[in-house]
């Protein structure tokens, strides 16, 4: 799986902060950081499935991140 990007919604980026006390740029690293990918379920539309990368930020933490994969012609 290569990602290539992120698309951020504002109100995401505050439940990471206030419910989860996780940085975007945390997130950014688990990414960076070679993680484990794992298909989680099918999406509501064709093409974008829900996967968690299981991975560590550059401080150590652990962190399971869920997203969207867009298939990159979407893009």
């Amino acid at each position: 799986m290569k990602i290539i990007g992120f698309i951020w919604l504002e109100k995401i980026i505050q439940k990471l902060i206030w419910k989860h006390s996780v940085t975007v740029q945390e997130v950014r690293e688990v990414f960076v950081n070679s993680p484990r990918y794992h298909f989680v379920e099918k999406g509501d539309r064709k093409d974008e499935n829900v996967y968690s990368a299981h991975g560590k930020t550059d401080e150590g933490r652990y962190l399971i991140c869920y997203f969207i994969y867009k298939v990159e012609n979407m893009l």
